[in-house]
Order: C-alpha cells, then sequence, then structure tokens
C-alpha cells in the first residue's frame, strides 16, 4: 500500500499500476429510488426515481467512472390528502418512508469506501438518508442545498406538508411531531453545528424559520453569494464543512433552480434562486471532497420537467458529471 501524500488516502499497486497507464478508476456508488412524496403537497415527486433512470442517469454515472450498484427502488408512495392529520399530513407514512430508507443507506454504506445516492422523493426522504449515514460513520456534516430551510414545525406552517418541515425534525426543534423527530432512535438527530444552508433565499423563509435561524446560529451562505460566483461560494463551504467533520453529506432540493430557467422542482419558484448551470457548477465543488459518503436529490417533479422536451435527460447527464470523482 503507498500513501498519497495529497489526500491523505492509501491505494495499492495495481491501482498505481493502472493510473500510471491512464486507465479509469471506478469509485463505487450504490443507487437507491425512494418513490415517495407522502410529506409533499401535490402529487409527481413518486415518480421521480423512475423518470431519471429512464432519462439515462445510470449510464451518465458509469460513464463518469462510477461502478454503479442500483439497488431498486422502495414501494411507491403518491401523496394523498390527509385529512385527519392536517398540520402533519401522512405523518405516520413520512415516518415508514423515514425507517426504511435510513436502513438501506446503512446496509448500502457497509460495503468499504461506497457512496450513497438517494433519489427521492420529498425532502423528508432526506432524513432517512442522514440517519443511515450516520448510523455507519458516526456524526456527519450536511450541506442542506436547499432556497428552503425546511425550519417549519406543524404549529407554524400553512399547509401540513412535512417537506416544509424536514430539517425542523431533524433537529427536533420545538413543536415538531415526536414520532418523525424519534423516528430512526434518535432525537435531535442533528446539533446545529452540523448544518450549512447552501443557497438559503432570506426572503422564502418565514418570521418563524428566520428566528430559528438565528437561535440556532446556523452557518449559512445566501442564494446571492452563489448566484454572484458560485464557485468560490462552494469552495468556501466546502472548507467550512470538510472542517466540521471528516464525513460529509449533501441534501440537494432541485426547487433550489429557477423555475423558469428549468422547470424541475415540485414548488415552482420563479425567477428566484439559482440558474441550473449556477447550480451545477456549485454541485461540482461540493461533491468533490474526498469525504463525500451521501446525496439526496429532492423534490423533482417529472411531470413539471416535461414541460421542458429534454430536460429530464439533460439534467441526468449533468448532474452525473456535476459529482464525478
Amino acid at each position: 500500500m503507498y500513501l498519497v501524500p495529497k489526500y491523505g488516502f492509501t491505494l495499492d499497486a495495481w491501482t498505481l499500476d493502472v493510473c500510471a497507464r491512464g486507465a479509469p478508476v471506478t469509485a463505487p456508488l450504490a443507487i437507491l429510488g425512494v418513490p415517495s412524496g407522502a410529506g409533499a403537497c401535490g402529487v409527481g415527486q413518486h415518480q421521480t426515481p423512475a423518470a431519471i433512470r429512464a432519462a439515462g442517469l445510470i449510464d451518465s454515472l458509469s460513464d463518469v467512472g462510477y461502478d454503479v450498484s442500483d439497488l431498486g427502488d422502495s414501494p411507491v408512495i403518491p401523496w394523498r390528502p390527509d385529512r385527519t392529520r392536517p398540520q402533519a399530513q401522512n405523518l405516520e407514512t413520512v415516518v415508514h418512508v423515514v425507517q426504511t430508507t435510513a436502513t438501506r443507506v446503512a446496509d448500502a454504506l457497509h460495503e468499504p469506501d461506497r457512496a450513497v445516492l438517494v433519489l427521492g422523493g420529498d425532502c423528508t426522504v432526506g432524513i432517512g438518508t442522514i440517519a443511515g449515514t450516520q448510523q455507519v460513520l458516526g456524526d456527519i456534516a450536511v450541506a442542506y442545498f436547499d432556497l428552503h430551510s425546511d425550519l417549519n414545525t406543524p404549529a407554524t406552517g400553512a399547509d401540513g406538508a412535512l417537506d416544509w418541515m424536514a430539517l425542523a425534525h431533524m433537529l427536533a426543534i420545538r413543536g415538531t411531531e415526536l414520532a418523525l423527530a424519534k423516528a430512526t432512535g434518535r432525537a435531535p438527530l442533528l446539533q446545529p453545528s452540523q448544518i450549512l444552508l447552501f443557497a438559503h433565499d432570506m426572503r422564502h423563509a418565514t418570521r418563524f424559520e428566520r428566528a430559528e435561524i438565528e437561535r440556532l446560529g446556523l452557518a449559512r451562505t445566501a442564494v446571492e453569494d452563489v448566484r454572484s460566483d458560485p464557485a468560490r461560494a462552494a469552495r468556501q463551504a466546502l472548507q467550512l464543512i470538510t472542517a466540521r467533520s471528516g464525513r460529509y453529506a449533501i441534501h440537494l432540493d432541485v426547487d433550489v433552480v429557477d423555475f423558469t430557467d428549468a422547470p424541475l422542482s415540485e414548488h415552482p419558484s420563479r425567477n428566484a434562486g439559482l440558474k441550473l448551470d449556477e447550480m451545477l457548477t456549485a454541485l461540482k465543488i461540493l461533491a468533490s471532497g474526498p469525504g463525500l459518503a451521501a446525496i439526496t436529490v429532492a423534490e423533482l417533479n417529472p411531470h413539471n420537467a416535461a414541460a421542458d422536451h429534454g430536460l429530464l435527460e439533460r439534467f441526468a447527464s449533468s448532474f452525473a458529471k456535476a459529482i464525478s470523482r
């Protein structure tokens, strides 16, 4: 075994020989589909894993050097109106999805040196990703790449969609549903010091969320700073994240992309957020750290993306290039 000083890891003689001859060295990546929209505002996100595979994601990931293990999808769960619990809709189903996702992610990460890509689904799927990652690796840092902070609670959110409350439940903020906050046996799942809000737009935060960001002292990179210089903002964010933990995860909510530029998301934020190319530029740097363990892609709605012919195919290809190792 040989030490690579720049990166601090070892390579065996076979790998060094392959590198010397110029042949690609693949990186192991597990893909998990979680086609659930139980925590969403409406129908659509449950179609994402199948749609993005059909758009060529698996081949694109292989083309950029990943040794892909496609571990398939959990059961399809479309959004349903929950009239019995209007302020925390489909709570029991969301809890079940979080628990099963955490188990699947943990099982996948037991394979040495493997990273995990989780295809959601709504943002509550990301709770399971982070829980499963921490079960195997211990405490990690989290880049919450989202226009919104998702810090509302059933008492402060207006529509009862739990995907607007995902981070609040990971932090077990007062007023969250205990069943979801403790879904994987640990509450809080994250400490404020583990989190960076990246590309966050304070204009899209409720008064309660703004107060919680200040109270918790959450690190934050404003969307204006990312828009101004995506590469610089992402480099600074990666430096902060890796200083906090050797391993980290990225939670990517595609509503960070301006719906007018690329109508990918469930939430149509027009003339807000980042251009698709800006998001991908930042993501490429955020995903470049050797400690990256998991990525969740959430809130993509194939029904909306179909309005722009070929968008899903372009997204699948460019996303794969952005997270290439």
